[in-house]
């Protein structure tokens, strides 16, 4: 005889085949743990000698990148406690569009600290009082760094850009950040609208194109469309321009007929009236002025034909958004069928010309004229896992352009400001009388990640580095930070290496919010999964 056991406690409440995780060990430090793994994988390509990832994804594709979004987007973290991590990176990404390494690395290094203070014996609740003290006074040291004077810039002054972007784009391509951030201030300063908070990054496109190196990387004020002319004619100046999405070709009827034709005659003056028709719109789309045809679809033969004899040259264009930028390059408005367009609904560009570009055949559609359209960085490289790369760099530099936009104040860079923040707010912590002056002072330890990281991606002795770095902003000197060409400690002025404050500001409020989400949870419940077939993933977006 077998005796049956009633479930009781919580296995009573739930459904058979639930998980409950609760306590410091199961919940709390499991937790740390995974945010930690994460972390780890993130934190060596932080800073300008980051290691590259080779990461590929559920549908095969690979991706080598020290750009932690893209790593963490593509690894699909499964840990819920991690995910918070990953959450955060991306708020970062979206907020500002650069700095998710530093967020997600601090806030796993905060994590490992707050795991040492839980096995010293501390609640998690001192520790999450004693984290929130110290961002806020975190937040008021970052204010006093800023540097006097940086609080009014020209954006569309190159020299001011391009001291400020340099970082951001260094720390994605080493060694190569004096080619690539001029490219990216050109092309940003163009398309600046007359009032800058108003910039939009979706204006700046980049074109990759294999082959050459990157110094044959150019800026096109205008488009770059990676196909060629449908028609013979190549070339065009000074055009103006016709858009029709639904395609150039004969139309079907709306009502369906039979047409029943008794001799050759009259077929062929059947085939003549269909001729004649096609012919009679295109000539009145001649006539309107416009040189260049745009097509939002396919291109029928016999339209072609007459475009070629009344001299138009035709483009198509299949990607609905590639169509909606082409028509804000050139201001045409796009039409839904083929009919005669008026004035105010054609398009202007300067040049519409096919060119061969390292064997691809690329239609340029140049407007030198008048600010606010669409420009162009054609990137050149050998291989399109560096293409990629290289356009990840271009993002980071063009979302920094539009954060400077809105508040363009800049702290040290090269770990100046990181080691600063960590002795005020180490000084900080010996002021408080409480438990929360221990988790205090581990935020400040937290700050020597950043450094430690830098000199051990470089191959410098992390320990001596930190320790001289200390020294000097003892002395007074807080703008001294790490020389990585140098290996040693310089003052970053005259390496004019500097960071945005709203990208330190927001990776390190993020990371700090995201470590206290973490900390707080002490029990985790799942429910059983549900079973039936798995849902099919949507099917994947167009490319932009």
């Amino acid at each position: 005889m077998v005796y049956q056991f009633q479930p009781y406690g919580i296995q009573a409440m739930l459904k058979e085949g639930h998980r409950h995780l609760s306590g410091l060990d199961e919940a709390v430090l499991k937790n740390i743990d995974a945010c930690k793994q994460l972390s780890t994988i993130t934190r060596t390509s932080l800073g300008p000698n980051g290691m590259n990832k080779m990461v590929i994804n559920h549908l095969d594709k690979l991706f080598i990148t020290n750009d932690a979004a893209t790593i963490v987007n593509e690894l699909e973290v499964q840990h819920p406690a991690a995910k918070i991590l990953v959450l955060a990176g991306k708020a970062q990404q979206e907020e500002i569009g650069d700095g998710a390494n530093l967020t997600i690395s601090f806030a796993g290094e905060l994590l490992q600290n707050a795991e040492e203070l839980i096995r010293t014996g501390l609640h998690p609740s001192e520790i999450i009082s004693g984290y929130t003290k110290a961002i806020d006074k975190t937040v008021e040291v970052l204010n006093e760094l800023v540097e006097k004077g940086s609080e009014t810039m020209n954006v569309r002054n190159k020299d001011e850009v391009v001291s400020r972007i340099k970082a951001a784009v260094a720390s994605k391509q080493f060694g190569q950040e004096d080619v690539l951030s001029p490219l990216i201030a050109d092309a940003c300063i163009q398309v600046c609208p007359k009032n800058p908070v108003n910039f939009n990054v979706d204006n700046v496109r980049v074109a990759k194109l294999v082959g050459g190196g990157l110094h044959n990387s150019t800026v096109v004020r205008g488009m770059v469309l990676k196909n060629d002319a449908v028609g013979t004619i190549k070339r065009i100046e000074k055009a103006k321009v016709a858009v029709f999405s639904g395609g150039v070709d004969t139309s079907a009827t709306e009502t369906k007929g039979t047409v029943l034709i008794r001799s050759a005659e009259q077929l062929e003056n059947y085939a003549k009236t269909e001729e004649a028709k096609v012919e009679e719109l295109i000539k009145s789309v001649a006539d309107s002025g416009a040189k260049v045809i745009v097509s939002g679809a396919a291109v029928g033969d016999m339209a072609l034909h007459f475009c070629e004899r009344y001299k138009l040259m035709v483009l198509k264009i299949s990607s609905k958004f590639e169509l909606r930028r082409f028509c804000r390059t050139t201001g045409a408005v796009a039409l839904l069928k083929l009919s005669t367009p008026n004035a105010d609904e054609l398009g202007y560009a300067d040049s519409v010309s096919v060119e061969e570009i390292g064997g691809t055949r690329v239609t340029i559609v140049k407007n030198e004229e008048g600010g606010n359209f669409v420009s162009t960085v054609v990137l050149r490289g050998s291989t399109e896992s560096i293409l990629d790369d290289l356009e990840r760099a271009v993002d980071d530099g063009v979302n920094t352009y539009k954060a400077m936009c809105r508040d363009s104040r800049i702290v040290p860079g090269a770990a100046a400001t990181e080691i600063e923040l960590a002795r005020r707010i180490k000084e900080f912590s010996f002021k408080e009388t409480g438990l929360d002056q221990y988790a205090i002072a581990k935020f400040a330890e937290s700050f020597e990640m950043v450094p430690k990281t830098l000199a051990e991606n470089g191959g410098l002795n992390a320990m001596e580095i930190i320790s001289s770095l200390y020294a000097e902003h003892a002395a007074g000197n807080v703008r001294v930070g790490i020389d990585l060409e140098e290996g040693a400690c310089r003052d970053i002025e005259a390496r004019n290496i500097w960071d945005l404050y709203v990208t330190k500001f927001f990776a390190l409020k993020f990371a700090a919010d995201a470590a206290c989400t973490v900390l707080r949870v002490d029990q985790i419940i799942m429910a059983k999964q549900a079973g039936g077939p798995k849902r099919d993933a949507p099917a994947a977006m167009d490319e932009d």
